[in-house]
This record gives structure tokens, sequence and C-alpha cells, in this order.
């Protein structure tokens, strides 16, 4: 998964957008196409009309000279043809009898047709008394009716389109509003939780350290260490929170950085929790392994890492670290990450285990360093085996 997939709040946001744009415009493709084949048949009917109109003044004047004809003559040689229109005469079994269409192939159920590019006008000459015969009057489609009839709805239909794709846009912007007002008022909450979290993290953790320097009882220490582990965690959550939200105003100085060296000490920061999960720890790390990045934002990477390791890990469980020149690579063998959630962990606010505290913002940040040095992420799990993240540096 590349880390340009991830962009949170916004993903999510756009995603529901397109989603809700995508099925209005296949409804509103699906109601122009139904109007378009309407317009189509409305456009027929009219040209049929009109050519009904046009053979039936013709048969007015044509109907009395083939009355003479089936009086007196009858002789197929002189069967008389019209000047505006081929012609032909079909016996009451609707065979033909006579005559010289282009096109034999004709449904006697309906008075007008349209059929292989051909118009047949069947006049039953029953009424004129002439007997249980057919006159039938044919003549070419030029289908300048069809082409704009395709143009006109093509035309309409686009700005039709158009102007219902806007009026989407407008109802999906509405319906996000809800989500956005929500997603200010969390960003709201997290700024004032953060702004309030600053002093007592810093006490208490510098009170630990003040501890640490005088004799403690060994019942004591463990309790201590608990209230460490504890302290260190909201001061990573805070650290996430504070970067999250001023990210932006923090100064970035990238230089050659020691990640290795950076990388033990953050395991070091993290041991307490290590070992209270009685976590055994592999480690395969390069020593003076240079990336150049800000000293900050690698520990932000490094930490949410290593902090979702511990966190998702088992009792007993392993940690699993590796680092060279092209990746780091954090594995642990925990609870795993459902399948239909890993294109989501990423995003802020997305938890892959709503049991486990946090506000699902620690990967997000990664994601967010990873895009802005181009570095690639790739992420393995499975559920109950565990997962494995890789941070890489493209050449």
């Amino acid at each position: 998964m590349s880390a340009t997939n991830a962009s949170g709040i916004s993903s999510a946001k756009y995603r529901t957008l397109k989603r809700f744009l995508a099925l209005y415009g296949v409804l509103v493709i699906v109601i122009l196409s139904l109007l378009g084949t309407l317009y189509y048949q409305y456009a027929k009917t009219q040209m049929l009309s009109s050519h009904r109109l046009a053979m039936q003044l013709e048969s007015e004047s044509y109907v009395p000279i083939l009355k003479q004809w089936l009086t007196k003559d009858r002789n197929l040689s002189t069967f008389p043809k019209d000047l505006a229109y081929e012609t032909a005469l079909y016996g009451y079994d609707q065979k033909i009898l006579v005559g010289n269409l282009k096109n034999n192939s004709l449904d006697f159920k309906e008075s007008i047709t349209l059929k292989d590019k051909y118009i047949h006008l069947i006049v039953p000459l029953a009424p004129y008394g002439l007997g249980e015969f057919y006159l039938i009057f044919e003549t070419p489609d030029d289908e300048l009716w069809r082409i704009q009839a395709v143009q006109t709805a093509l035309i309409v239909g686009s700005l039709l389109f158009a102007f219902l794709l806007l009026i989407g846009f407008i109802l999906a912007r509405l319906l996000l509003s809800p989500m956005n007002k929500a997603i200010a008022l969390l960003d709201d909450f997290i700024k004032d939780t953060t702004h309030e979290l600053n002093t007592p993290i810093s006490a208490i953790l510098t009170n630990l350290e003040a501890l640490k320097d005088e004799p403690i009882p060994s019942t004591m220490q463990k309790k201590l260490n608990r209230i460490e582990i504890a302290s260190r965690t909201i001061s990573t959550l805070y650290n996430d929170l504070t970067y999250l939200i001023l990210n932006h105003d923090l100064a970035v100085i990238n230089e050659p950085l020691d990640v290795s060296a950076l990388l033990h000490e953050r395991l070091e920061y993290f041991r307490h929790h290590i070992e209270q999960k009685k976590i055994h720890c592999e480690l395969s790390i390069t020593p003076l392994t240079l990336h150049t990045i800000d000293r900050t934002k690698m520990t932000r990477i490094i930490d949410n890492l290593l902090s979702n390791a511990i966190k998702y890990n088992k009792i007993g469980g392993t940690l699993t670290i590796g680092l060279d020149k092209e990746f780091l690579c954090v594995q642990d063998n925990g609870i795993g990450i459902p399948s239909s959630m890993i294109d989501q962990v990423f995003e802020r606010y997305t938890r892959a285990d709503k049991s486990v505290g946090g506000f699902g913002i620690g990967l997000h940040i990664v994601a967010m360093i990873a895009k802005e040095y181009d570095l690639d992420i790739s992420i393995k799990s499975e559920e109950k085996i565990g997962t494995k993240i890789c941070v890489g540096w493209k050449a």
C-alpha cells in the first residue's frame, strides 16, 4: 500500500463523495438513457406520421388507377406504377401478386412500418370495394430524422447530465456537512485535550526521573514502573496529537540521522512496557544507518510503529525489528488486522481493534511523514497471526 493512498479524513470524505456521485451519476445516466430512448421513439413516430400522411394522400390518387386496372385489365405487365413510390399488390394470403418493392419483408399488423431502411404503407383495398387485396407503398428511409434525433439527444442529454451532476455535487456537499462539523468538533476537542495534557504529563515524568535516584523498595519499584509505562503511553499520545495539530508550524531540520541509534533510544523508552507484556525482542539493526530526515518526524515513525506492535501484541509475544540501508520493519505476532480494514489503517481515527485505547492517529502520522519524504509503506497482516509494517527509503 502506497503512502499516497493514505490521506486521512480527506480521503474518507472524498471517497464518500465519489461513491455518492458515482451512484447518482449512474442513476442520472439511466434516467437520461430512458428519456433519450423515449425521445428517439417520439422522433421515429413523428417521421412515420409525416410519411403516412404523404403516402395516404398519394394513395387517394393512385387507388382509382389501380381500380381501373383490377376491373378491366389485370395484366401483370401493365400493372400501374406510382411515380412517387415503389408499388406492390398483395393478395388476401398476404403474398405478393405483382410489384417492384426493394424490401418484401412486411408486417401486416401495422399500417406503416420501418424495417431495414425502408418505410412501407399498407393500405387494405376492401374499403374501396376492390376485394381482399393490399396496396403497398415503399420509400427508402433517408435517416436524417435519426441523425437529428441522436444529435439533439446527445446535446440536450450532455447539458442535462452536467446540470444534474452539479445538483448532485451540491447535494453531496450538503450531506457531508454534518460529517465536516463532527470532524471539526473532534479536532477542537483534541486540541483542547492536548493543551491540558502537557503540564501534568511533564510533571509526572519529571518526578518519576527524580524518584529513580532514591532508594526504593522493590514492591514500590514495580508500582513506579507501571506508572512510568502509563505516563510514557500518555506522553506518546500527547506527542502524536501535538504533531498532528502543529506539524505545519514545527521547524523542520532535515539532516543525516543515525536511525539505528535513534531506534535503540526509542526501544529503551518503551523498555518497561515491553517487559510488562513479557515480549521477546528479536533485533536485526545495522549500525550507523544514516538517512536524511527530520529527527522529530523519524521519532514519530519509530514510536508509532513500536507502540502499535507492543499494544496489539499478545502477552509473551515476539517483537521483530529490522533496520538496514533500505527498510525499517516492525513485526509482531499479536491480534492482526482484518483484511477488510488493511486499506483503511492509515486513515485518521481508524482503529483495527476498538477495545484497545488510542485515537487511531498513529499510523496516519506515519503515512503523512512517509508521503512528505516519498517513502514506501507496505503492510502485511493476518488475524491472530500478526502484523508487519515496513517503511522503505527509495534509492
